[in-house]
C-alpha cells in the first residue's frame, strides 16, 4: 500500500532534491544514484521511496533492473501551483516599490 506523503516536506531534504536533480538529467538505478552520495545505499532508497510516495520519481522496469525518472507531470503540476504565489508576492512587492517610491519622492520634495 502506498502511503501519500506531504511533497513540500519529501522537498524540504537536500538529498531527495539533489535525487531529483540527477533523475532531471537522466533515468537512473538506485545504484547508480547512491553512488554520488556519501550516504548507504539503504538510505538512498528509502529518499527514493518517499520521492515516489509523493509521486514526484517513476519507476520503470528494464529487464531485472527498477529505473527511476521525474514525474514532469506531477513537476509541472507542483509549478502551477508555486506560480499563484509567485504572481501574488510580485504584486506585493510593486505595491510596496510604489509606496517607497513616494516616500522618497515626499523626503526630496520638502
Amino acid at each position: 500500500m502506498n502511503t501519500r506523503r506531504d511533497i513540500f516536506q519529501a522537498l524540504a531534504d537536500p538529498s531527495r532534491r539533489a535525487i531529483l536533480l540527477l533523475l532531471a538529467a537522466q533515468t537512473m538505478s538506485a545504484g547508480s544514484i547512491a553512488k554520488n552520495f556519501d550516504s548507504s545505499r539503504p538510505t538512498i532508497s528509502k529518499h527514493i521511496k518517499i520521492l515516489e510516495e509523493c509521486d514526484l520519481v517513476a519507476p520503470i522496469a528494464k529487464g531485472r533492473k527498477i529505473y527511476y525518472e521525474v514525474n514532469s507531470d506531477k513537476m509541472k503540476e507542483m509549478e502551477a501551483w508555486i506560480l499563484k504565489f509567485k504572481n501574488v508576492w510580485n504584486s506585493r512587492f510593486e505595491q510596496l516599490d510604489n509606496v517607497l517610491n513616494n516616500l522618497k519622492n515626499e523626503v526630496h520634495e520638502k
